[in-house]
């Protein structure tokens, strides 16, 4: 404990925070300003990361907080942050001058620790997960850690649930299953009479059965779409659930009512439910999807859950014990709503055939709702695919097509519920690009053999997008911006690589100042006229020394949390790739951090295909 300034209730503090929560636009208000503060009182020093997740912002969030309060005097220039001396005066006149964590060193608040005996079931877990199948980018899909599943069968042990009984997992993305199977192995026995895994993903299931006969733990396999109730012969039979839904309310509810379908009547039946932290109000329809099926909270740990490659919200989810009651009921039948976060769009997005070049309206309106109901049919001129993701497009409804057929009742349904689906995390923000360094491209493509990845938007949807990114336009950057610059190039930079990071905004603005001295073409900044940076975009053109031939390198993307941000981020994108045709460029590379999840997103929206990837290794020092 330290010692305890005491200050009157300021008005003034209270308003410098409601300020401070305004230039953000958080959605939290002072109170999540008031939970950064507290949580650099505590920390310090402390990385973005770990004030995201002491607090449960996203990481974009707090770099936003962070930059606004470094603005204002109240938090250092210096990485990991600290308060400086009017950031600690403002935290004892808001009454937080007082420092006690409670929080257990040896569990780090997950109340479970792994023993030792179990270090070898991580490590097996860990050589698992490095050759089943991979997450899916397109819809930032992530896996948690080898330790968290060890941790979710710990919890399974201490609640009782386990050993004996009947596991049911609705969705095993993480492979759950085989984590309850590598435990037993370890351990010398199964600690599970059978295990169930419903999920719609045939990879996830072969290669469940396949590792799993290896191990002696009865491991029963169901393809199904979980849009349909479940099939007669899994309803009322297990002893225990435990699912990791799509990070929305109607995912939540949707997988927690299948979850009850598969247990036995009856109350005081645990259901362990993953989920990833959203704003207040997000949270309360999740709640309330909770309690209309019956369930009720016996116990709930945030950070539980780690998972790999989701940085935007510290790589964290919470963890929760729910059990039945005698009113718990599904009542869930059929569904054909939104389920993921990307259902959810208001926009259509338009897709492009590899095949053919022919450019479909994919969302709310068009002919297909969406790009799984558009593979299903195939492309309406050539019947091939697969399809490219291009620009998002404004809200008129797609003109009908003579040459296409009629739509087909088919052509109406919603994509299935593939249990492999979940978001990594809400979508309430990006992440920026990483910044990247100047590379030759990895092979070379001809003419002949190449695909068209992007088009320039036609004049009428370029002045569509530039309205829905206003008051933000786009401009060639110069040495007025350096200082903005440097603070997005750090907080790039943190994203990417946490801890390992140069994350020096004045750093970064002295390199970049540089990089202007010798050309500013390439260097591209979105702001309000005469108004500070909000988005950052450079490409630099480069010469392959190989061959002679001129190719763009996408070095980086950033985007400060403003309400209209994904638009920003579409228009310096397009702005970027048309500085490209304007230098007659026709290949464009950009690098980006293997676990830069929503980066590796948006480059694939732009029609950028995955062609290289760098590997890193650390040797022992040579003993001298």
């Amino acid at each position: 404990m330290t010692n305890v300034r005491r200050h009157p209730r300021s008005t003034t503090a209270d308003q410098l925070l409601t300020e401070v929560a305004d230039a953000v636009r958080l959605q939290e208000g002072p109170p999540g300003v008031r939970s950064v503060l507290r949580a650099l009182r505590r920390l310090a020093p402390a990385s973005t990361k770990d004030l995201s997740r002491a607090t449960g912002l996203p990481v974009p969030i707090v770099a936003a907080l962070g930059n606004e309060l470094r603005r204002r005097g109240l938090v250092t220039k210096e990485r990991p942050s600290r308060l400086t001396e009017a950031g600690a005066d403002l935290v004892a006149q808001l009454g937080m001058d007082l420092t006690m964590d409670a929080t257990c060193r040896t569990c780090d608040g997950r109340e479970l620790v792994i023993p030792e005996v179990l270090d070898e079931a991580v490590r097996r877990l860990r050589a698992l997960m490095e050759s089943g199948p991979a997450a899916d980018m397109a819809i930032d899909q992530s896996h948690c850690t080898a330790e968290t599943k060890v941790r979710r069968v710990l919890a399974l042990l201490t609640a009782g649930a386990l050993p004996g009984g009947s596991l049911l997992l609705i969705g095993d993305d993480d492979l759950v299953s085989l984590a309850v199977a590598v435990v037993g192995d370890v351990l010398g026995g199964p600690i599970v009479e059978r295990v169930t895994v419903v999920d719609i993903s045939a990879e996830i299931l072969d290669y469940v059965q396949k590792v799993a006969a290896e191990l002696g733990t009865r491991v029963d396999t169901v393809q199904h779409d979980l849009r349909q109730p479940l099939p007669e012969r899994l309803r009322g039979r297990h002893d225990v659930a435990m699912t990791d839904p799509p990070y929305t309310p109607e995912g939540a509810r949707l997988f927690l009512s299948r979850a009850v379908e598969g247990l036995r009547p009856g109350p005081a039946h645990s259901v362990f439910f993953s989920f990833g932290g959203k704003s207040p109000d997000e949270m309360l329809e999740v709640q309330r999807e909770i309690m209309a099926l019956g369930l009720v909270t016996n116990g709930y740990i945030r950070n539980f859950n780690e998972y790999e490659g989701s940085g935007i919200l510290g790589g964290v989810g919470f963890f929760q014990q729910l059990l039945t009651t005698s009113s718990t009921a599904s009542r869930q039948g059929d569904y054909g709503g939104p389920l993921y976060t990307g259902d959810k769009r208001t926009r259509q997005r338009e897709y492009e055939c590899v095949a053919c070049g022919h450019k479909v309206r994919v969302g709310p309106g068009a002919r297909w709702a969406s790009v799984a109901a558009l593979r299903a049919d195939g492309c309406p001129s050539c019947g091939k695919g697969p399809f490219r993701p291009g620009r998002l497009v404004s809200e008129a409804p797609e003109p009908p097509k003579a040459s296409e057929p009629s739509e087909a009742p088919e052509a109406r349904q919603q994509p299935p519920a593939t249990a492999e689906q979940k978001p990594a995390a809400p979508v309430r923000t990006d992440i920026p690009a990483t910044p990247a360094t100047p590379a030759t491209p990895a092979a070379t493509v001809t003419p002949s053999t190449r695909t068209i990845g992007w088009r320039p938007p036609a004049p009428e949807d370029r002045a569509a997008l530039e309205k829905r990114a206003h008051p933000y336009v786009t401009r060639q950057a110069d040495e007025r911006d350096l200082p903005a610059i440097g603070a997005f190039e750090a907080e790039i930079a943190r994203v990417s690589f946490g801890e390992d990071a140069i994350d020096d905004p004045d750093r970064w603005a002295a390199r970049l100042g540089k990089a202007m001295e010798k050309s500013k073409q390439g260097m591209i900044v979105a702001a309000r006229p005469g108004g500070e940076p909000v988005g950052w975009c450079w490409v630099s053109i480069n010469q392959n020394a190989m061959t002679g031939d001129r190719y763009a390198n996408f070095r980086s993307l950033a985007v400060s949390p403003v309400d209209n941000r994904s638009d920003v981020a579409e228009l310096l994108l397009t702005a970027g790739l048309e500085f490209c045709l304007a230098n007659g460029i026709t290949e464009v590379t950009g690098r980006v951090h293997v676990g830069n999840v929503p980066m590796r997103t948006v480059y694939r929206k732009f029609g950028f295909d995955p062609t290289s990837l760098a590997m890193k290794l650390f040797l022992p020092r040579e003993e001298r």
